[in-house]
């Protein structure tokens, strides 16, 4: 698998916290984030190693193939938390590339974060 996209940014949840999330999308019904577009379907956790790495399956239809991969580190308080895009040849467009890596980030660094009160 290539990466095809990555990028860090702080969260205000410890470790901990951040790996339960990722590993159960759904466990905090007063807090949802994982909001999906009609061509998403909801990852399953093919690997994970708590609480520094979470690997997702594919978020697209169109692209079963993709993992992303979540690396956890604790930091100033909350998390640095990682996440990179995979992908299997043949690589997708500019334009997906583009989409897919901006997914993860609203799902990741908009909506997830936005739960924890920022």
């Amino acid at each position: 698998m290539e990466a095809i996209g990555s990028r860090q940014r702080n969260q205000p949840a410890p470790p901990a916290v951040l790996f339960e999330d990722l590993c159960d999308p759904t466990r905090q019904p007063a807090r949802p984030w994982l909001h999906l577009l009609d061509d998403e379907v909801a990852p399953t956790v093919v690997e994970s190693d708590g609480p520094r790495r979470v690997l997702w399956s594919s978020l697209w239809l169109k692209r079963p193939d993709a993992r992303v991969q979540f690396d956890l580190s604790p930091a100033g308080g909350g998390t640095d938390l990682r996440w990179t895009l995979l992908v299997d040849e043949p690589l997708p467009d500019a334009g997906l590339t583009r989409h897919m890596c901006r997914r993860i980030g609203e799902l990741i660094n908009a909506n997830l974060r936005f739960t924890y009160g920022q």
